[in-house]
């Protein structure tokens, strides 16, 4: 019992740490550290909050404004006896060389109507803001799909790379059993030389494949705005082949969904209605405006033997006024603005129309890439498994000396292209059927 009790212990104590131990980022770690660190996302983030702000100061048009004002003048009149000024409808005359004046005022405005541009612009700024936020989810699918893409590349070039070193490793005993037989006469030095040059060349392949991967990591490091100096590392889970024999989801389908969901599309609709509300907002242009204004001042002058308090409480005044302005003739100032609103809301119409053509184009690109690379993956296996087979008859008959090193390096070339267009189909599949249901709505899963 108590050696039962330790051994369950020790378990408890070594479960996290191996359960724990991360190998390397799995694709939704990078999808959801990118949607938080990126810099691009974080930008398109700030231009939400700017029309935000932008829609307050909106709102806010529809209140008065107040202000208040302070003047403070000095006077001096050196060659002058005495001075008459005029102040509030009163004389005051004063000998003082040096003479000292204060107004004072508290002034609102208030823009009663306008023709109900100050509301219209307040749709026009919340619209203005739903832009900014599809913009920014835009933002977010076009990088995910970056990451997707890169994520793929270097589970592809990795296992790619497998191969290679697999290669290399029997070129490497191929090698050592030709210099065997050549030690006994049995093989010429030229076919040495060519099993050397076979060994360089899988060698070539290994750490091209090992550039190749760490050009897709850097790259993936840029989007998810990690520094040079930190490790990174993807997952070395290997994609089973069956993935790549998933249904793939009808063009269609997909279009039909994403016209609904894709966020570029709904930003092209919301350009729309905002030309709409430009319209609308630049023909009110010809009604007229009403506007109140009203104002508190007081002064005091130096040369008035009253007290401060005295002189501002004698010269209090108020004023309230009603404006109202109506336009006669603006120099083709609202007629061109309608003109131009109209424009753009045309230019916004076809802008729609293209991203709805844009979108349905990448979806049947992706759908044809998708559909075309499972039909050779199906292929490749079949020539995979026959090139194998062929390969390691061909490489026993050359130990045994049937085979010259021309029909090896042959049967080597032949596994070589059906292993790497197995590989590059396997995933071109997985990705693009992916990337298919990520336009439907679905998540990246790769």
């Amino acid at each position: 019992m108590k050696k039962t009790i330790i051994a369950a212990l020790a378990a408890a104590i070594m479960l996290p740490a191996s359960a724990g131990a991360q190998t390397g980022w799995t694709l939704q770690q990078c999808l959801d550290y990118a949607a938080e660190h990126n810099i691009q996302l974080q930008k398109s983030r700030l231009n939400q909050e700017d029309s935000h702000e932008q829609l307050l100061q909106a709102k806010a048009a529809l209140l008065p404004s107040l202000s208040f004002s302070m003047g403070q003048s000095v006077g001096y009149r050196p060659f002058q006896e005495a001075t008459n000024i005029v102040q509030n409808g009163m004389v005051t005359t004063t000998n003082n060389k040096v003479t000292e004046n204060g107004n004072y005022g508290l002034n609102a405005n208030w823009t009663v109507w306008n023709g109900g541009i100050n509301r219209k612009n307040i749709e026009a700024q919340e619209v203005a803001e739903k832009i900014a936020e599809t913009q920014t989810l835009q933002s977010l699918n076009t990088i995910q799909e970056q990451i997707a893409q890169l994520y793929v590349q270097i589970l592809y070039t990795t296992e790619a790379k497998k191969v290679s070193e697999k290669l290399h490793e029997t070129a490497q005993q191929q090698l050592q059993r030709g210099q065997e037989r050549f030690k006994v006469g049995d093989l010429a030095k030229a076919d040495v030389a060519q099993l050397e040059a076979q060994v360089a060349s899988t060698r070539y392949d290994v750490v091209n494949s090992e550039t190749q991967i760490a050009s897709y990591k850097r790259q993936l490091k840029e989007i998810l705005q990690l520094g040079i100096g930190e490790n990174f590392d993807v997952s070395d889970a290997e994609m089973d082949d069956s993935r790549a024999l998933d249904p793939v989801p009808a063009k269609e389908d997909v279009y039909a969904a994403a016209l609904n969901l894709r966020p570029e599309i709904r930003a092209a609709q919301l350009q729309s209605e905002a030309a709409d509300l430009q319209v609308n907002i630049a023909k009110r242009g010809y009604l007229p405006s009403i506007g109140v204004n009203a104002g508190v001042g007081a002064s005091h002058y130096s040369a008035d033997e009253r007290k401060l308090g005295e002189q501002l409480k004698r010269n209090l005044n108020g004023s309230i006024g009603l404006s109202l302005s109506v336009p006669i003739f603006d120099n083709r100032r609202n007629k061109t603005a309608v003109s131009r609103a109209r424009i753009q809301k045309t230019n916004a119409e076809l802008d729609l129309l293209d991203k709805e053509t844009t979108l349905g184009s990448n979806i049947e690109n992706i759908w044809l890439q998708a559909t075309s690379s499972q039909q050779r993956f199906r292929s490749a296996q079949a020539a995979v498994q026959s090139q194998e087979t062929n390969y390691e008859l061909i490489n026993e008959q050359f130990k045994a000396g049937l085979k010259n090193i021309v029909d090896l390096l042959q049967a080597r070339d032949n596994l070589l292209q059906a292993q790497q267009n197995r590989l590059q189909s396997k995933y071109t599949t997985i990705l693009n059927t992916q990337l298919l249901k990520f336009y439907e709505g679905g998540q990246l899963t790769i």
